[in-house]
C-alpha cells in the first residue's frame, strides 16, 4: 500500500475529531446555561475543558511518539475524547460543580490529540514533497471547515431540540473518529525514513520536544510568530460582536466570524491546488501581512457588508498560513519529537488565543475599530517577528528538509 493512500481516511478522521473539539467550545456553555441558568457556570466548565489542552500537549506528543502503534494510540485517545464528551453531557447541571469540572478537565486532556496530534500523522502517511505539501493544505482545510460547521451544527440542534442532543452528537462524532483511526494504514515509525533513535525515558522525551521548538530556528520562528498573531485572533470574536453592535446589528457578530472562517477554508483549498510548491517559510510572513492589512482596512470600512467582505478576504490568508505552519513543523522537526512539536505548537496558540480573548474583554470599552486595528497590528508584528527569527537563506545547497538538521541550526539533530 502506498503511504499516501491513507490520506482520505485520515482527513475523515481529522474532520470528525475536530468537529467534536470545535463544537464543544459552544455546546458546553449552552448546555450549562440551559440546565443551570448560570452563565458563570458555563464559563467555568468551558475553562475546565480548555485549560488541560495546554498542559497535556507535551505529554500527548511524547506518548504519540513512544507508542509503537499509532493506530492504537489514536483509537484510545479519541475514544477518551468521545467518552469525556458523553460523560459531560450526563453530569452537567446534574452533579455537583466540582464533579462536572473534573469530568471536563479529564475530557479536555484528550483535546490535543484532535489538533496537533493528528496533524503530526500526515508526515507518516504521505511521502515528502509536493504531495505532502498538498496534504497539509487539505489538513488545514479540515480545521477551517469545522470552525464553520461545529458552531453551526450545535446551534441548529440546540434550536430544534436542546443543547444536550448537540453534545451527544459531538460525542458520536469523536467516536466515529476513533473508529476511523483504528483502520488507518500502518505508518512508518519515524515518518520519513530516518533511523529510529535509541530508547529514552518519557521525561527526556518531554524535554526533547520543548528543546526542539526552541533550538530549531524554523520552528522557533513560526511558533513565536503564530502565537503572537493568535493573541489577536483570540480577540476577534469579541471585537466582531462589538463591530456589529456599532453598526446597529448586535446579533450579527457571528456573520463576520463566519465570513472569516469561510475565507480561511477557501484559502486552504486554494493552497492545496495552487501553492503546493510555494516555500512555506516565505508564505508565513506573506499571509500574516495580508491578513493584517485587510483587517486594518475592515476597521475603516464604510459599511457592515464591506467589513464582512474584508473579513472573508483576510480569512483567505489565514488558510494558507495554517498550511504553511503545518508544513514547517513536519519538515523541520527532529526525529522522534514531531508529534510533540505539533502538540506544543497547537497548545501555545490556544494559550495565546485565550490571552487575547481576555485582553479584548478587558478593553471592550474602547471603540471597536480601535480594537480591530490593534488586532491587525499584531498580525503585522507577527510577520516582522518571523522575518527576524527565521534563518537567513544560504548560498550553498541546503540540507534536505527531512534530514533533521534544518539550515541555520545544525543542533536540531540532537535537541537534547
Amino acid at each position: 500500500m502506498r503511504p499516501h493512500t491513507g490520506l482520505r481516511p485520515y482527513l475523515a478522521t481529522a474532520f470528525l475529531a475536530r468537529l467534536a473539539e470545535e463544537g464543544m467550545a459552544v455546546a458546553v456553555v449552552m448546555l450549562a446555561v440551559h440546565r443551570t441558568g448560570s452563565v458563570a457556570q458555563g464559563a467555568f466548565v468551558l475553562t475546565a475543558w480548555t485549560a488541560p489542552h495546554v498542559l497535556a500537549a507535551p505529554l500527548t506528543g511524547a506518548l504519540a511518539e513512544r507508542i509503537r502503534s499509532p493506530r492504537l494510540f489514536y483509537l484510545c485517545a479519541l475514544g477518551g475524547l468521545a467518552a469525556g464528551i458523553a460523560a459531560l453531557a450526563a453530569v452537567t447541571g446534574r452533579a455537583p460543580l466540582p464533579v462536572v469540572l473534573a469530568v471536563a478537565a479529564l475530557g479536555g486532556s484528550c483535546g490535543p490529540v484532535a489538533t496537533g496530534g493528528l496533524s503530526s500523522l500526515v508526515a507518516r502517511l504521505v511521502p515528502e514533497g509536493a504531495d505532502r505539501d498538498r496534504a497539509y493544505a487539505l489538513d488545514a482545510a479540515t480545521y477551517n471547515a469545522v470552525s464553520v460547521a461545529g458552531p453551526a451544527v450545535v446551534s441548529a440542534i440546540a434550536a430544534l431540540a436542546s443543547p444536550a442532543p448537540a453534545v451527544v452528537l459531538l460525542a458520536v462524532s469523536a467516536a466515529g473518529a476513533a473508529a476511523l483511526a483504528s483502520v488507518l494504514p500502518h505508518a512508518r515509525p519515524d515518518g520519513d525514513g530516518r533511523a529510529a533513535s535509541a530508547p529514552t525515558t518519557l521525561r527526556a522525551d518531554l524535554g526533547a520536544g520543548l528543546a526542539a521548538v526552541w533550538r530549531v530556528r524554523e520552528l522557533r520562528a513560526v511558533t513565536a510568530a503564530t502565537s503572537l498573531a493568535f493573541v489577536g485572533v483570540g480577540g476577534l470574536t469579541t471585537t466582531a460582536v462589538l463591530l456589529a453592535g456599532g453598526r446597529g446589528r448586535p446579533d450579527a457578530g457571528g456573520v463576520l466570524m463566519t465570513a472569516l472562517a469561510l475565507g480561511a477554508l477557501a484559502g486552504s483549498l486554494a493552497a492545496a491546488r495552487w501553492l503546493r510548491s510555494f516555500p512555506a517559510q516565505r508564505l508565513v510572513p506573506v499571509c500574516l501581512t495580508g491578513a493584517g492589512l485587510l483587517l486594518a482596512a475592515a476597521a475603516a470600512a464604510p459599511s457592515f457588508a464591506a467589513q464582512a467582505a474584508l473579513f472573508a478576504a483576510a480569512g483567505i490568508f489565514e488558510g494558507p498560513l495554517l498550511s504553511a505552519t503545518l508544513r514547517i513543523r513536519a519538515d523541520h522537526s527532529p526525529a522522534g519529537v514531531r508529534a510533540q512539536v505539533f502538540t506544543i505548537g497547537a497548545g501555545l496558540k490556544i494559550s495565546a488565543a485565550s490571552g487575547g480573548s481576555a485582553l479584548a474583554g478587558a478593553a471592550a470599552g474602547l471603540p471597536p475599530h480601535v480594537l480591530l486595528l490593534g488586532i491587525a497590528a499584531l498580525q503585522l508584528a507577527a510577520a516582522l517577528l518571523h522575518r527576524l527569527l527565521r534563518p537567513r537563506p544560504r548560498r550553498a545547497e541546503e540540507p534536505s528538509a527531512g534530514s533533521g538538521a534544518p539550515a541555520g541550526d545544525h543542533r536540531a539533530a540532537a535537541p537534547n
